[in-house]
């Protein structure tokens, strides 16, 4: 089973970091209210990040990882993501 960690950003700009087996439906979960309690006064959320991994250890370590980055290095993560995306257009 495939982990993935994620970043979702918040209505009020701010980022969540989690792991899950299911993308989908965990973003549905957090703009149901029915995610994490942080996200749950900050929606909608929207995917911003995610990588993926062959197992929950792997995945629990780089969302440590990632959690611990200041705020200025996680989006600095977020945009390198999103020049691939315009690149790969």
């Amino acid at each position: 089973m495939k982990y993935y960690v994620y970043i979702m950003t918040c209505s009020d700009g701010t980022l969540y970091t989690g792991i899950t087996n299911n993308i989908d439906r965990r973003l549905k979960e957090h703009n149901r209210g029915q995610g994490s309690r942080y996200t749950r006064t900050r929606r909608p959320v929207e995917l911003s990040y995610s990588e993926s991994f062959e197992n929950r250890s792997s995945a629990l370590k780089r969302e440590f990882a990632i959690k611990r980055l200041p705020r200025k290095e996680k989006l600095r993560l977020l945009d390198k993501i999103n020049k691939k995306d315009i690149q790969a257009d």
